[in-house]
This record gives structure tokens, C-alpha cells and sequence, in this order.
């Protein structure tokens, strides 16, 4: 089983998210099991823009006040799933949409980065704080193909805005993934961040986990993704530039990007 982060970036593009889905479709059509996680970032921040509510990132995490949340649950719940599960049916596959809270998947609790040694209260930004694999597996089985959303929400109903890239980790690691792969658009991870010379081929769980705080912006909660898919229960995880559906192509075969590895 693998399961595909699709970043809100690669989705902003019409075109490459054609491409992407098509090449999904046909892994999946194949034999492959695959659920689908989707980011949205691009779509938040115009949706905001419309409705004239500022916001701010901090370390990689959108600072979500109730407004933003209310934005964040109408976009990525409501206009993206339904286009990106809409997408799939096209394609030929029997594509169920969901949000991260729905039937267990993930109940979530708050969660304030680390900024320079100084937490940081980012509002309604949530993790996992359980998964449960038990409606995903069942979907699987049945050959459904499942998009989610990364809206999870507390015990008390509360909606919480979990990064998409950590949503994707905590998922995987619940279903025991073969792969998480993780499609975005940087070539994988550096190194020596950001500088891109220093691209790593594959690496080992301990040995990211040694250069796990030198990240920031986007790709800080990438790692943090790929450390906790890794650490709960997936095999491996791979980073790839997904503007080249050659690319895309490859990953789905096992081939290239940065592979991490327990």
C-alpha cells in the first residue's frame, strides 16, 4: 500500500494535476493500492484573499484563527476534495472523498511549533492524536480509491487544521505503508537546506532525525512527516519533484527522489 501526499502547489496547476491524477489512476487500475491525501495551500490563500482575511505562516504552519479555519474547512472539506475526488472517478476509479476526521481516521489535538526555542501559538493547527486504520483498510479492500482532506477534529468537535504533509505521515504510519510518497516541488531532501548541491539520494530514519531541526519553511513539516510515518509504521518514505510526471511515474515503480528508510 502506498499512500500519496499530493501538495497544494503541483495541485495549483490544471494541467500537472491532470497528469497526476491520470498516473495514480492507471497505478491504481493495476492492481495497486493507493489512498490519497491532498494538500491546498494556493486554494486557502485565494479563497482568503476573496473574503479579505489576512493570515500568517509560521515555520511551515498557517496560523489559523477561527475566520481562517472556517475558510480552511470550506476549501480543502468542500471545492478541492470534490474536484480532486471528481478527478479520479473521470479517470475510471472508484474514488471516495473524506475528511481526516471522518469515521476515526484521525481525531486531533492543538499543535504550536517551535520557533527559535519559542513556542508559538498558531491557533486552531492540530496533529494526530489517535488513528485508526480500520476504515481506510476496509475502503482498500473493496478497491475504493480514498481522498483525504487534511480537516481532522478534536473529541469535542472542533475542527483543527492539520498540514497536509503531517497528515499524510501520521495516516501511513497507522496503515503499516508499504511507501509514503510525498509529491511536492523540490527535487527531494538537502542536506544542507535549502541549498539544493547538496540533494540526498536516500537516508536513514536516525540519520534525519541528526539534521531534522536545520529545516524550515515547507519542508520543515515534510521531515517531520516523514519521521512520524516512519516511526509509527511505515516502511519508507520518498520526497519527489511532481512538476515532471515523469517523475511521478517512476516514484509509483520505486524510482528516484530521496528515499528515507528505517
Amino acid at each position: 500500500m502506498i499512500v500519496v501526499k499530493y501538495g497544494g502547489h503541483v495541485l495549483d496547476s490544471a494541467a500537472e494535476n491532470d497528469r497526476i491524477v491520470d498516473a495514480i489512476s492507471v497505478f491504481h487500475k493495476n492492481g495497486g493500492e493507493v489512498i490519497v491525501v491532498h494538500g491546498g495551500g494556493p486554494a486557502v490563500d485565494q479563497e482568503l484573499e476573496i473574503h479579505g482575511i489576512s493570515t500568517t505562516m509560521a515555520s511551515g504552519y498557517r496560523v489559523t484563527t477561527p475566520e481562517v479555519m472556517e475558510i480552511v474547512q470550506q476549501t480543502l472539506s468542500g471545492s478541492v476534495l470534490r474536484t480532486l475526488t471528481n478527478k479520479f472517478i473521470a479517470s475510471g476509479v472508484n474514488a471516495v472523498g473524506l475528511s481526516a476526521g471522518d469515521g476515526a481516521i484521525m481525531r486531533a489535538r492543538k499543535y504550536s511549533p517551535i520557533i527559535n526555542g519559542q513556542v508559538v501559538d498558531a491557533g486552531l493547527v492540530g496533529e494526530a492524536e489517535t488513528t485508526d486504520p480500520t476504515l481506510l483498510n476496509l475502503l482498500i479492500e473493496h478497491r475504493y480509491l480514498p481522498v483525504i482532506s487534511p480537516v481532522s477534529v478534536q473529541a469535542n468537535g472542533q475542527a483543527l487544521n492539520v498540514n497536509g504533509d503531517i497528515a499524510a505521515g501520521s495516516i501511513a504510519g497507522s496503515l503499516l505503508a508499504k511507501e509514503v510518497l510525498f509529491i511536492t516541488d523540490v527535487p527531494g531532501i538537502y542536506r544542507h537546506w535549502p541549498d539544493p548541491s547538496t540533494l540526498i539520494s536516500e537516508i536513514t530514519l536516525g540519520e534525519l532525525q541528526q539534521i531534522a531541526s536545520t529545516f524550515s519553511e515547507g519542508m520543515a513539516p515534510k521531515v517531520k512527516a516523514v519521521i512520524t510515518a516512519l516511526s509509527s509504521g511505515a516502511s519508507k518514505a520518498r520526497i519527489i519533484d511532481g512538476r515532471e510526471i515523469a517523475n511521478i511515474e517512476r516514484a509509483l515503480r520505486g524510482i528516484g527522489g530521496t528515499v528515507v528508510t528505517r
